[in-house]
């Protein structure tokens, strides 16, 4: 990308992605970069509100000069740039004022500001109602398209196996599954569903249907809307933390992946839906935002518009509006004001209205898998609870080391050129393994759903076929129960699904498809969960007179729930991969219903995270961000190093000299050379260059536009014309080319820090103003600059990792 020869070209020309401190180079890339139309430039829109300044940080309208026009594209960002947050919050305090200060002036205006105020209150809403339609819209296809897998329902293709058999007058409670409405593919092809060649079609299309429904999932992702894949939610914290990435948030990417995500899920893949509605949710948010001038013109009013939205994602992925927002604000925001919080809550509420309106599970439920329990837990659980965090710590280190290794296989080999052919191949080897059993035969949130379940006299699954010596005195429940034949063969086969689980789900997660990791990490977890409820159930039967059971579990008693363990284990797991706490307990309880298992649930997921920190300090989605080469500076993190500014800022010893422009004694020539020989991304401006005093910091974009736009608009600039950045015009001698003012787009009052400030401190700054670059100065001489990446290049090589690793300003 050579910005060579710009003075000839169109504006379009400028749009390049531009670093700090030098170009930007993504190795081995299969992305498609082109798609700019999924957000609508901000040109025009800028040409359309005439009260757009452009100004820089710390402008105000009294103590600036600006143009009688603004400059079209002044004040915006090039793709994979990180956004200026004061500057941004300092714009939408002067738009704010302004609009106060006109309301006091007519009906109009004051009617214009009441407007303002509410429009971020109706966005929210927009975004509940459609976020909770296109998650009721994705159950119901899913469903749908996993039961077509195994057979059809004659009485209607729409009806999934479930609903077909909802009206039938032909079926038992005891096999209430099979009714003759619905037909296996072997009963449509070959007229009956017995023998052994009966199983063989049944299986040959069960797999058909699985590489079918993932070849056309990779195949639209691949050709349609590269940004669709994966679960997204690294990619969301990063955008979040004030990184621009065209495209990931647009129209194309929200139309592909929804559809798309319906084909993942029903083709049997170890994934989940679960965090790809939050990237669907987030899509939402950034499309309604350009209805709106307030959010579609200010890159930081966007942000927490987003982070609401990714609460509404999660609200309709769990059926849990308060664990949403609490995912929002623990996990991906990275400003989360009071405001936010508010409104969080009320696009969390209204899309878990709209979803429950809309019933996509027939159960009056939000979620596939709510359960209720009855029984008490008793103290002496906690010791399995808490070795259910150990091992939900255990696997959640395994897997995030294990698949970083395997997804940086991908991007540093010819694997990750032919992602069809890696779809399918992973496809074919779970749908061959899955469809013997029938615990990986289902989809993974029925999988759950049965692990959850606790037993009653009517459940006719295996793992409730107790050797029941039913008393009559004690109700509906299932005392004095000892384990059938169905219970241990479920075990077995549980003990095979739980290492499919294990081993596919980390080669799974990462491919070119939506993949969520929610729902297998809580399937791994349940899994374990419900084997160690059930080993504890029989030690509790068989040996009721240990001392640990005698006192609180007598004979004939129900004293062990094993789906309780199942809810316990998969929370441990989801924590042990994604770090959460506050959040994953929240939302486990709600998915429950009762306040009763709260302590279980945060023993095991406290124990989980503080196993896995202690193997490795990041989550998964930390983890993938890392491995992108994304600037995201983790706030939870400290850094302990004695290093001090002067270390960090650029240049460095034996370095060339900092690039600066002076403030009225360059040309327009020699500001566009300047331009042209470097990628810096923005330049400081000096009174001069013996004084070395700064006077201000402009954008490389601003700059380019401004000067392109004077050439059109302006007579008699050429390339010998001044350029001045102060408020009155430089004396010059008589017959010069007409000067060029570009205060306006000065920024005069940069950050600064001196050259003998702690790097602590520095980081700090940067984490709490999300600056993009800080200026280093001695005694008021300009000496260094330092970036973000630097910043982020120094925090690695600290922690003896490859600096080089951060690829984007």
């Amino acid at each position: 990308m050579d910005n060579r020869g710009f003075r000839r070209g169109s504006f379009s020309s400028f749009q390049s992605s531009t670093s700090d401190e030098d170009l930007m180079h993504i190795p081995g890339t299969a992305m498609d970069f082109s798609m700019r139309d999924d957000v609508p430039p901000l040109d025009r829109e800028i040409e359309e509100d005439k009260s757009y300044n452009g100004a820089g940080i710390g402008s105000a309208s009294r103590m600036m000069d600006f143009l009688e026009e603004p400059i079209p594209g002044v004040g915006t960002y090039d793709d994979f740039n990180t956004i200026d947050w004061v500057r941004e919050k300092s714009r939408d305090r002067d738009r704010h004022r302004e609009i106060t200060n006109k309301s006091k002036e007519s009906t109009w205006a004051l009617i214009h500001s009441v407007s303002d105020a509410f429009s971020g209150w109706l966005l929210m809403l927009l975004i509940g109602l459609l976020s909770g339609s296109l998650a009721g819209l994705i159950d119901i296809s899913a469903h749908w398209m996993t039961d077509l897998k195994e057979g059809i329902c004659t009485g209607g293709f729409w009806f999934n196996h479930e609903h077909c058999c909802w009206n039938s007058e032909h079926v038992t409670f005891e096999d209430r599954d099979k009714c003759p409405e619905w037909n296996s593919w072997a009963q449509l092809i070959i007229s009956t569903d017995e023998g052994a060649f009966a199983y063989i079609v049944n299986y040959f299309m069960y797999v058909l249907w699985a590489l079918l429904f993932a070849f056309l999932a990779v195949s639209l992702v691949k050709v349609f809307a590269p940004y669709a894949c994966g679960s997204g939610i690294p990619e969301i914290k990063t955008i979040l933390s004030g990184f621009i990435i065209r495209g990931y948030l647009g129209k194309w990417t929200l139309i592909i992946k929804t559809i798309t995500l319906v084909l993942a899920v029903s083709s049997g893949l170890s994934l989940g839906k679960e965090g790809p509605l939050v990237h669907v949710a987030c899509c939402c948010g950034n499309i309604l935002c350009h209805c709106f001038n307030k959010y579609r013109k200010n890159e930081a009013k966007r942000r927490e518009v987003l982070s609401a939205a990714a609460a509404a994602g999660v609200s309709v992925a769990f059926g849990a509006p308060i664990g949403g927002v609490l995912f929002s604000l623990e996990e991906v925001s990275y400003y989360f004001p009071l405001k936010t919080l508010w409104r969080s809550f009320f696009a969390a509420l209204v899309a878990a209205f709209t979803l429950r309106s809309i019933n996509p599970f027939g159960n009056s439920r939000l979620v596939l898998f709510y359960v209720e329990f009855h029984t008490p837990w008793h103290l002496f659980e906690l010791v399995p609870f808490i070795l259910l965090g150990i091992f939900g710590g255990l696997w959640g280190a395994l897997f995030i080391r294990t698949n970083i290794a395997w997804c940086r296989k991908r991007k540093t080999t010819q694997l990750g050129k032919y992602p069809v052919i890696e779809v399918l191949a992973v496809t074919a080897i779970t749908a061959i393994l899955a469809f013997p059993n029938e615990y990986t035969r289902m989809s993974t949130s029925e999988l759950i759903s049965e692990l959850f379940n606790d037993c009653g006299l009517l459940d006719s699954s295996k793992l409730c076929d107790y050797e029941n010596h039913f008393n009559a005195s004690k109700g509906s429940e299932l005392p004095d129960r000892p384990a059938g034949l169905g219970v241990y063969s479920a075990i077995w086969q549980l003990a095979l699904t739980l290492i499919l689980k294990i081993v596919i789900t980390v080669f799974t997660f990462g491919m070119k498809i939506p993949s969520g990791l929610f729902i297998p990490s809580m399937a791994v977890g349940a899994i374990a969960g419900r084997l160690l409820g059930v080993g504890m159930e029989q030690l509790a039967y068989y040996h009721h007179d240990w001392t640990i059971f005698s006192s609180w579990c007598s004979q004939g008693a129900d004293c062990i729930t094993p789906g309780l363990y199942a809810m316990v284990g998969a929370a441990a797991c989801l924590g042990g991969v994604t770090r959460m706490t506050v959040s994953l307990v929240v939302i486990m309880f709600e998915l429950t219903g009762g306040l009763e298992y709260i302590v279980p649930l945060m023993a095991a997921a406290m124990t989980s995270k503080w196993v896995a920190d202690a193997l490795g300090r990041e989550g998964i989605y930390d983890a993938h961000i890392r491995l992108n080469g994304y600037p995201f500076l983790e706030a939870k993190e400290e850094f302990a190093h004695k290093t001090l500014a002067m270390d960090v800022m650029k240049p460095r010893r034996n370095d060339p000299l900092l690039t600066v422009l002076t403030q009225d004694s360059m040309t327009v020539e020699d500001v566009e050379n300047i331009v042209s020989e470097t990628t810096y991304s923005g330049f400081p401006v000096v009174v001069s260059r013996e004084s070395q005093r700064l006077v201000g910091f402009v954008l490389r974009r601003d700059l380019i536009i401004s000067i392109e736009n004077a050439r059109k608009k302006q007579d008699g600039i050429v390339s010998t014309s001044i350029i001045y950045f102060t408020e009155h015009s430089p004396p010059l001698p008589p017959y010069t080319p007409p000067t060029l003012k570009l205060r306006n787009i000065l920024d005069l009052s940069p950050f600064t820090v001196t050259d003998l400030t702690p790097m602590e401190i520095v980081v700090d700054i940067f984490r709490k103003l999300g600056l993009r670059q800080c200026l280093v100065t001695h005694n008021g001489r300009l000496l260094g600059i330092i970036t973000k990446k630097d910043v982020l290049k120094h925090i690695a090589q600290m922690a003896n990792q490859d600096p080089d690793s951060i690829l984007f300003n």
